[in-house]
């Protein structure tokens, strides 16, 4: 087994080692959330933190790892009597990003209790990490019925089994720790107000950091055991200091002035709900039995806000996390209470209170060892830094002069205004509208891609709506079919009693639909026809919606952006939906429309992505008015492009972003070709489709029974095709499908 890297030889990440040991000291806190660029040592920090933990003792022979001076009465390997039983040291269990729930939570032999009754559970890895640490890196690309099982579990102590009317029930606590990239994605505002803590995390700008970063790493790759023999008496003193602070934890007093400042802060940031004000009362807590002391003072409350509450104020995805700390000094020094702080019959530590590279001596001479990180990082949680908690400044935008109206580029076409000076000129950003809710668009068909929200597939959760023999383990029971399967062949094996002599093969798996993720590749003019302000921005507001509905229904997004002579990977396909939101933000426009360049590139994004997740299906969303500029026959080449997607069957929605007293039908032309749906910017609110539905039922009840006229695509481009959107009754209004039938 490899040695772990020392925590007390990391270099910097203060905030982040004291979130560590805060939830070390006090694990009711709840757990840390780490977020960070790559290669910032995050998985580093939590590995080498078990390392410190002192040992634990469990139960001899006791899969569920039960104290042996408290075992929990419900443990399925007991009842257990009392006894000392066995040391070890405190484990730290990995969850894999592809684990299944079973693996999670642990399954049940079915074959065993249908036939004999009996509960023969095999434990999973909450089991496993009972009285531990469960480490779970990339926790955003997991799915969120196994995100929300480990929250529930982390936050009741207890991990419940439900399998056909069995029930298996076994403690599980321990200390949650996530790590995640944002880039790869955001966690839901939901789940991270879960998680008690969330430090963000960044690489040192200094050299002389950068240098020591290097150095060190270096000489734990080339001798792994000596390097860590030099740092075993930092780590020595540093495992000494948390189990001191966890005896001293149950003497710290929450005074009530305390309590005011924490209800006040919470207050003065609109966090929801009561879930903040707790994790900040043991954080404070915590912070103060880590310094030693019995009391809870004004910095342990401020510290406790910086890693409690900048995570619980997003109200929307893309707010960046963060606190404004003027505010926080403000509200504190408010709701101040001078008080003497007490002492816990030990020495006064060195160094500021929330440090976490103080070791608890006094004559520490090495500048290189954990009092600072080994690097300088010994600035505690609220000073000025990239950790701070401070929110990151918006991007840029342009002023908000208008520019002249846009030419029509299409050929032989009468301009809605007067054209640009040049012509081409690029136009500096505009600001997105007000998004709003959109429409669900959906992938026709029946889908078997990664769990989600837009599109039906066959997924492990679900409504039931048949069975099959499984492919490989069982998971999902079907029990009246299974009971179907063995009827037959009870004479034949011999059953007289009242058991069913149940094999193998007569178990049946489930089969549930429910609902997938898909790839939603948003295909955006930026060209001139489309540079005024007023249309511009609310085209990036509609963009803007529908990124809020995909990060809603955990899709994965891509962008392209065509204009000019050329058509750009904006953004690859990624699951990161804050970065799409970025690069919609700072889109420039102007010059002419290369349609089929735009349509070609997105082409081969798709074809790209199709051998990387062939499961996933995609959704393409152009946004455009369909005019088509450049070369011979542009619209021609823009037609053929749009038929290659057609022969591919691939799911498409034009937005129609034409306005005018002239409109032309170009949009709802181009959808014809893709075999999609045409809609307009007003017609993707999903508030704006009640008033359409009464519209379409009132022409359908035209007086005197006569037939109704056909419903025109939106638009006014004539009647509609069979390829042209339908609405739903009441119930699913707000829905429609890419092929033109209902969702």
């Amino acid at each position: 087994m490899q040695t772990p890297y020392p925590l007390t030889a990391i270099v910097g990440m203060a905030d982040l080692r004291l979130a560590l040991l805060v939830n070390a000291v006090s694990p009711e806190v709840g757990g840390v959330l780490v977020r960070g660029e790559k290669g910032t040592a995050k998985s580093t920090a939590v590995r080498a933190l078990a390392a410190v933990l002192p040992d634990v003792r469990v139960v001899t022979g006791c899969r569920f790892n039960c104290d042996p001076g408290a075992p929990d009465p419900r443990c399925p390997d007991g009842p257990h009597t009392q006894s000392s039983g066995t040391a070890r040291p405190t484990r730290m269990v990995e969850l894999p990003v592809g684990a299944s729930e079973d693996r999670v939570v642990g399954s049940l032999d079915i074959e065993r209790a249908l036939a004999e009754g009996v509960k023969a559970f095999e434990p999973g890895l909450l089991a496993d990490a009972h009285r531990g640490i469960l480490y779970v890196d990339e926790v955003n690309l997991l799915h969120d019925h196994v995100i929300d099982l480990l929250l529930d579990a982390a936050a009741m102590g207890a991990s419940y089994v439900e399998r056909e009317g069995v029930s298996v029930r076994h403690a599980a606590r321990f200390l949650l720790v996530g790590t995640m990239n944002p880039e790869e994605g955001e966690l839901r505002p939901q789940l991270l107000d879960r998680f008690g803590l969330t430090v963000e995390v960044s690489a040192s700008r200094e050299p002389d950091e950068r240098v020591e970063v290097v150095r060190r790493r270096l000489a734990y790759d080339a001798e792994p055991a000596s390097f860590a023999a030099h740092w075993a008496d930092e780590e020595a003193r540093l495992r000494e200091r948390i189990a001191a602070a966890r005896s001293l934890l149950p003497e710290v007093v929450l005074g009530d002035g305390v309590l005011r400042q924490i209800a006040a802060t919470c207050a003065a940031f609109e966090v929801d709900g009561m879930r903040a004000d707790i994790v900040m009362a043991r954080t404070a807590k915590a912070l103060a039995a880590w310094a030693g002391r019995t009391e809870v003072l004004r910095e342990d409350v401020r510290t406790a806000a910086l890693l409690a509450l900048p995570h619980r104020r997003r109200r929307n995805p893309f707010d960046a996390p963060g606190l404004d700390e003027d505010k926080l000094d403000e509200t504190l020094e408010q709701y101040d209470e001078p008080e003497e702080p007490q002492q816990a019959g030990q020495p006064e530590q060195d160094g500021a209170p929330g440090d976490p590279g103080d070791d608890g001596t006094d004559d520490d001479p090495d500048p290189d060892g954990p009092g600072d990180g080994g690097g300088g990082g010994g600035t505690p949680p609220g000073a000025t830094g990239p950790d701070g908690g401070g929110p990151p400044p918006p991007p840029g935008r342009s002023e908000d002069a208008p520019p002249p109206e846009a030419e029509s580029d299409a050929p032989g076409i009468p301009a809605q205004s007067p054209p640009p000076a040049g012509g081409a000129a690029e136009q500096p950003a505009v600001r997105a509208g007000e998004p709003f809710r959109a429409r669900l668009l959906t992938v026709p068909g029946l889908g078997e891609g990664a769990a989600g929200r837009r599109s039906r597939a066959i997924t492990e959760q679900g409504r039931t709506t048949g069975a099959r023999q499984p492919r490989g383990a069982l998971t999902k029971l079907h029990l009246a079919a299974t009971v179907r399967a063995a009827a037959p062949h009870q004479r034949a094996r011999g059953r007289t009693g009242a058991g069913l002599k149940v094999r193998r093969e007569d178990l049946r798996q489930a089969v549930r639909e429910g609902r997938e993720g898909n790839l939603v590749l948003f295909v955006v003019d930026a060209s001139g026809s489309m540079a005024a302000r007023r249309r511009m921005g609310a085209v990036k507001g509609a963009v803007l919606s529908l990124l809020l509905d995909a990060y809603q229904r955990r899709d994965k997004v891509g962008l392209v952006t065509f204009r000019a002579a050329a058509a750009d990977v904006a953004l690859p396909p990624t699951s990161s939906v804050d970065a799409a939101a970025t690069r919609l933000d700072a889109l420039p426009t102007g010059g002419r429309t290369p349609l089929a360049a735009g349509l070609l590139r997105a082409h081969e994004v798709l074809r790209v992505e199709r051998l990387r997740d062939p499961a996933r299906r995609p959704l393409m969303v152009v946004v455009t008015d369909g005019r088509a500029t450049g070369g011979a026959d542009p619209l021609g080449r823009a037609g053929r492009a749009a038929g290659l997607f057609a022969a591919d069957g691939t799911a498409s929605v034009v937005v129609d972003c034409e306005t005018g007293p002239v409109r032309l039908g170009l949009a709802g032309r181009l959808a014809g070709q893709l075999g999609g749906a045409a809609v307009s910017l007003a017609e993707l609110r999903a508030d704006a489709l009640a008033g359409l539905v009464r519209d379409v039922r009132g022409a359908a009840r035209a007086p005197g029974g006569a037939a109704a006229p056909p419903p025109r695509v939106p638009g006014g481009a004539g009647p509609r095709s069979p390829q042209a959107p339908t609405t739903e009754g009441a119930a699913g209004a707000d829905r429609i499908r890419t092929d033109g039938r209902a969702a």
